[in-house]
């Protein structure tokens, strides 16, 4: 059995896009738009059209390229 690095629990779990949109104070759509277009990077998760994750990293940087407060979006980086 192989070894994880990280110990259980340690790593947060990637943002759905509702939760971007809370984040941002946008619509979801916005949201949806700056994925399509590479903005704010993503996975796919499930079978067919899946569900979109974002990876806490990409909203971070995503802030910062935009100047907006890592404090100001509610949400642990």
């Amino acid at each position: 059995m192989q070894e994880n690095s990280t110990p259980a629990g340690l790593l947060a779990p990637p943002f759905k896009v509702k939760d971007v949109a809370v984040a941002l104070d946008v619509d979801t759509s916005t949201v949806y738009a700056a994925v399509r277009t590479g903005l704010i990077g993503s996975y796919r998760v499930g079978a067919g059209r899946g569900t979109i994750r974002i990876p806490r990293s990409a909203l971070k940087a995503y802030a910062i390229e935009r100047n907006i407060p890592l404090e100001a979006l509610g949400v642990t980086l």
